[in-house]
């Protein structure tokens, strides 16, 4: 795949245009010397453009995992990557960006999928003002072309059972038309193309599987960035969802006070971007994590909460069916989750012969 979004070296002034393959071979054996050498260069190029890196990080027997999770270092490239002058093709650190994901370290790509919602949320906000965006739009090429030569551009499918044939759990009266069970399958993300261009036909496409790819290295992602990624679906909404606190099934957009029924302003924020399923469907799952996740974190629960709601408010406003039926969903469970008071396991079996239904 050709990517043609440009990008300065770090050492040279004038812009280039790094070519990539279609599908990224078979990678031999990487030794620990090798995945430390290539930690260490990310380091050391990287302390050319950040302003300070700690000494210890230089000397740490696992540089890449310290990089990932070094709160000063994230706190340095967020401020870079938020500056109005960032994501050019001549931005340096769009450029080391792309470099450490393609230098193929597992440990590397989770630090560059660790800013990708700065990158993605800085990105879909500005792209509407047509600034040159070369640089963020190569490191989501760069993202995208791995998850394409990984799926080797294969949809990802679930099997649903079809209720329409008999099971062990039930029967049906209806004939079936063959004898042989028919496979349901549903497309969770449809089959992927090579793209070398970020054209607004395909954007949504292109920063969606960038997300799956986020998601499916979510558990290994810090905190901080989860909750950089809810803050920007906030912005992304455009809508503020403060009144469906007490969760979906309130009255939408209405106040009570005495006698009289205040109709609630809807105050649209800056921000807001359009949201089509190839799009949401990924954040929603990264939201789904973040609400529900395995390790609670108050701080990140409350921000995904907000986020809900502000997509909630969102997809009512576009009238939207499918999405309003899975941001309520999600905001259901959410309200769920914090009501719970007590961590009941109900597939434990009880000493009681009474059963409560």
């Amino acid at each position: 795949m050709s990517i043609d979004a440009s990008l300065d070296p770090i050492s040279t002034p004038q812009p280039t245009i790094p070519n990539s393959p279609t599908s990224t071979p078979a990678s031999p054996h990487i030794s620990w010397s090798d995945s430390y050498t290539k930690a260490q260069t990310a380091i050391e190029t990287l302390s050319s453009i950040l302003p300070f890196i700690i000494p210890s990080l230089f000397s740490s027997e696992t540089p890449a995992l310290s990089l990932l999770h070094d709160p000063e270092i994230a706190a340095q490239i967020s401020r870079h990557l938020r500056q109005p002058d960032s994501g050019a093709g001549d931005n340096h650190l769009c450029r080391w960006l792309y470099d450490t994901f393609q230098s193929s370290q597992p440990d590397l790509q989770l630090v560059v999928l660790r800013f990708l919602p700065i990158i993605a949320g800085v990105y879909l906000s500005r792209v509407a003002r047509r600034k040159p965006l070369a640089g963020f739009e190569a490191v989501l090429l760069a993202l995208y072309a791995h998850e394409t030569a990984s799926r080797d551009g294969q949809a990802i499918t679930v099997s649903i059972p079809d209720l329409g044939h008999s099971s062990i759990y039930h029967e049906t009266k209806q004939s079936s038309r063959n004898s042989s069970t028919e496979l349901n399958l549903t497309v969770i993300s449809p089959s992927l193309e090579p793209h070398g261009t970020v054209r607004s036909t395909r954007r949504a496409r292109i920063v969606g599987v960038a997300l799956e790819l986020y998601y499916s290295k979510i558990s290994q992602i810090p905190v901080g960035s989860k909750i950089d990624f809810c803050q920007f679906c906030s912005i992304w909404a455009g809508e503020d969802g403060e009144m469906y606190k007490d969760g979906p099934d309130c009255e939408m957009g209405k106040i009570t006070t005495g006698d009289d029924t205040i109709e609630k302003e809807r105050g649209e924020k800056e921000g807001r971007v359009p949201l089509p399923w190839e799009l949401l469907q990924p954040v929603l799952r990264i939201l789904g994590h973040c609400l529900m996740g395995p390790h609670k974190d108050k701080e990140l629960h409350e921000i995904a909460c907000a986020a809900c709601r502000s997509l909630y408010a969102r997809s009512l406003h576009d009238i939207n069916p499918k999405a309003i039926l899975a941001t309520g969903s999600l905001l259901r469970l959410a309200k769920v989750a914090s009501d719970s008071t007590d961590d009941i396991d109900h597939t434990d079996i009880t000493d009681t012969p009474v059963i409560t239904i």
